[in-house]
């Protein structure tokens, strides 16, 4: 309240200096006796009722809501009320009416003048109507004038003379008073120069514009400088270039402003006449759009400072999500400019897999790599230059398809490509020597990459497997690596077994190749395509001091171009740790079975039998049945595995592996599907991290069955030696000794003395034989026991699955109801 009775008084003392009266303002009206007694108070009276109706009428201007398109401060109000009642007086306003003398009054600039009612009055209010008639004494012209002389004498700066330097200051240029100043980082108008303060906002307020085409023009002009520089790139030179353009349009318009602000500000009364002027208040509305694009210039000058290539196109495009008509337009012609050379690396990639991208702009990102390790390592997505326009899957897309161009380039040797992609630019629209793609056309972009992707994926696959036979290479390797050939492996085993029994030291390699062509050559493997069997080669593993050539002895399978992007140096590296499993498994089915053959119940006469003594009998069944049984639990054990090791695992996993590869639309897809197969075959073969434990277990079963079946060896070699002692005794000593490592049955110790003591020496090595069966037999329980508890704790479900077929009786679960 205190304030508005503060503005009051302060409206009361400008109407009241503005009307004060001066000695020779007079009434015409007829003189009543008080007037003419007392004239100073019918002065005073007239003079008190023309500020009544003034302020009245300076408070209803003041009260209304018509606001001017800037807010005004004291100063432009006072100016506001100057102007206002300058027109009031000139003839412009109504008149104010003396209700004592029944006359229209009018109020001059710094005096009150009374004109009387004869035909004088050019202009008032009649009934509230506004009555406009002629002006014979050009007191109109005579307030423009005075008011003029007004601003002149308040004013050191003329407009025009701001609006010049508004002008050269939103060119970067300072004018004779409007500078830029470093501190204020900006043009001001310094204030030593006298101008209102309403004037000096608008002038603050218009030189933004010269503030922001600075910052617009600097980084131009930096990026010029720097235009060979990787931290421009070819993204930038385009978004420098549409700037320029942009800034071209607003030279334009700056040399149209120029040209109107040659012509003078007319004066109130003139403006009817002369409009092609140009005043702040103008200079505002003109500035009104370009101020809307350079903030936005400005805005991602700021934002794309230390941006280059896809990522600077990504952050353009967030600011063009702007619902303003004029925002979105403009952003939408200057993002056309900017993704230009993106979208053409685009199109180079996909239709012909060139990556020309000195700048490291695009982003799919290229590094030299041998030729087997293109496809995994040689392209790559760079998340930092993706735009955000570009979805991930769309860009997984663009990857792919130049990498499979490539590929068939530089590992296939193929140029049946070219055709793929012209038939692909030719369904969608596009030729291959001109995009034809640009910001905004998603659509064509998602055809384009869609069609080249279709058909140059389809002609890669076929490569694959037509040209390079990828499908006959993946059983080979199930055949041979797998140990899925059967009478190749029995036939090496056969073959190389006396030379693997060796220290690995002394075996050659090149007598193994031989063995593995004999091998070959025994089997139905020697119907195979040769150049499989070309690929199909013998290696040995680095070997410790005491190994055995079964430790090192593995086979391998040269995967050349093309075929080692799927078959690499890390997949081979698997596949030969399968093959050792394998190896190893297959090795105790032989053992077992090459026990069997000196086990076999014919192999004791029954001539022998019948010479023994009852106690020698008796000890040899006993021992031999326990080998038998021993024999049989391992024999069971390793069938069983092994059957679910070729069937459960290899075959299932082949045959899903066959139909990935049926529905394989591109190489990645291949690739994924191929290492699905062999992770299956790892986890199901004990091979997994997660199986480790169990894996050991189950080596250590391995271990022990071999040391079984020399124990076996030992045994029936010993039977076989007391078989011919007994039933030939003719032989010579020399040719009857038991060439048997126990300590026990040392050679020649038996039939020297004599024949008792041949059966007492039969039957302490029996026994002894017993004794190790028992010790292996109780081992063998205990590790079979921990291997078989160990199953339900398995992830995979066919590891439970191998339980069932090893316990399918309960059997185990019966004699160890804690398992």
């Amino acid at each position: 309240m205190e304030d508005d009775h503060g503005v009051l008084d302060l409206v009361k003392e400008l109407v009241h200096r503005l009307l004060s009266t001066h000695p020779d303002s007079q009434s015409s009206s007829t003189p009543t006796p008080t007037s003419i007694s007392n004239p100073s108070s019918t002065i005073n009276t007239t003079n008190s009722i023309q500020q009544q109706q003034a302020l009245k009428y300076a408070i209803r201007i003041l009260s209304s809501r018509m606001t001017p398109s800037i807010t005004a401060d004291e100063s432009s109000m006072a100016e506001s009320i100057k102007r206002h009642l300058a027109t009031q007086v000139s003839g412009g306003l109504p008149a104010l009416f003396d209700a004592e003398t029944n006359d229209y009054s009018r109020v001059v600039n710094d005096n009150s003048r009374v004109l009387h009612n004869q035909g004088k009055v050019e202009k008032g209010w009649n009934g509230g109507v506004l009555m406009v008639s002629k002006d014979p004494e050009n007191i109109r012209d005579m307030a423009y004038r005075e008011f003029a002389n007004l601003l002149r004498e308040e004013n050191e700066v003329s407009e025009e003379v701001l609006v010049r330097d508004v002008l050269y200051a939103c060119q970067g240029i300072d004018g004779k008073f409007v500078k830029f100043d470093k501190i204020f980082d900006g043009y001001v108008l310094p204030e030593t120069v006298q101008v209102p303060r309403a004037t000096r906002i608008m002038v603050r307020k218009l030189c933004e514009l010269g503030w922001l085409f600075r910052k617009v023009k600097g980084y131009i002009s930096d990026s010029m400088d720097r235009f060979g520089a990787e931290d421009v790139g070819t993204v930038g030179q385009a978004f420098c270039a549409a700037l320029q353009d942009e800034l071209s349009e607003y030279y334009k318009l700056l040399a149209v402003l120029e040209s109107q602000s040659m012509n003078p500000i007319p004066l109130v009364s003139e403006t009817a006449s002369s409009g092609n002027y140009l005043s702040l208040r103008r200079l505002s509305v003109w500035f009104a759009e370009p101020m809307v694009k350079m903030r936005l210039m400005a805005l991602l000058v700021d934002s794309c400072k230390v941006l280059r290539g896809g990522a600077m196109a990504g952050v353009i495009h967030m600011h063009a999500q702007h619902g303003d008509p004029l925002v979105h337009d403009f952003m939408r012609r200057l993002l056309r400019r900017v993704c230009s050379p993106l979208f053409e690396m685009v199109r180079s990639w996909v239709l012909e897999g060139e990556l020309e991208d000195v700048f490291a702009e695009f982003f799919v990102l290229g590094q030299p790599v041998k030729a087997e390790s293109l496809w995994r390592e040689g392209y790559s997505l760079h998340a930092g230059m993706l735009p955000s326009f570009i979805s991930q899957s769309l860009a997984q897309r663009i990857l792919r398809t130049g990498k499979s161009i490539n590929f068939l380039r530089v590992c296939c040797e193929d140029r049946g490509w070219a055709d793929a992609a012209t038939e692909a630019a030719a369904a969608a629209g596009t030729t291959t020597t001109r995009g034809g793609l640009g910001y905004g056309e998603t659509d064509a972009l998602e055809s384009l990459v869609t069609e080249a992707a279709k058909r140059i994926d389809k002609h890669l696959m076929d490569v694959m497997y037509k040209r390079y036979k990828f499908k006959e290479h993946c059983l080979a390797i199930k055949r041979y690596l797998l140990l899925g050939q059967g009478d190749f492996v029995q036939y090496l085993m056969d073959n190389v077994g006396p030379e693997l029994s060796e220290p690995a030291n002394t075996i050659s390699s090149f007598q193994l190749a031989g063995l593995l062509e004999s091998a070959i050559r025994s089997s139905n493997a020697q119907y195979d395509d040769p150049d499989i069997l070309d690929r199909l080669r013998v290696k040995m593993m680095p070997h410790n001091t005491g190994d055995r050539g079964w430790d090192v002895f593995s086979l391998e399978y040269d995967a050349r171009v093309p075929l080692n992007t799927v078959f690499t140096e890390s997949v081979m590296s698997r596949y030969l740790r399968i093959f050792n499993f394998l190896w190893k498994l297959r090795r105790v089915e032989h053992a077992l079975i090459g026990a069997w053959k000196t086990m076999k119940p014919n192999s004791i006469t029954s001539h022998f039998f019948s010479k023994l003594q009852h106690a020698v009998k008796m000890q040899l069944l006993l021992t031999s049945r326990r080998c038998q049984v021993l024999w049989d639990d391992m024999n069971h054990f390793v069938t069983n595995l092994q059957y679910y090791i070729m069937f459960e695992v290899l075959e299932v996993s082949w045959s899903n592996f066959s139909n990935e590869m049926e529905v394989a639309k591109d190489l990645d897809d291949l690739l994924a599907a191929h290492e699905k197969y062999l992770h299956s075959i790892v986890e199901k073969s004990l091979l997994g991290e997660r199986s480790q434990t169990l894996y050991k277990s189950l080596f250590l079963l391995f271990d022990l069955i071999l040391r079984f079946r020399s124990h076996a060896d030992r045994l029936y070699e010993g039977i076989h030696e007391l078989q011919a002692k007994t039933v030939e005794p003719s032989r010579d000593k020399s040719r009857t000794r038991l060439h048997s490592n126990d300590k026990t049955s040392k050679p020649g110790s038996w039939i020297s003395e004599g024949r008792k003591a041949l059966m007492h020496r039969a039957i302490e090595f029996l026994q002894n034989m017993e004794q190790d069966l028992d010790a292996i037999s109780k081992e063998y329980s205990s590790l079979l026991e921990g291997f078989i508890s160990q199953l339900p704790m398995q992830q995979h479900i066919d590891l439970k699955f191998l339980l069932f077929r090893l316990d399918f009786t309960e059997f185990y679960s019966r004699m160890h109801p804690n398992t």
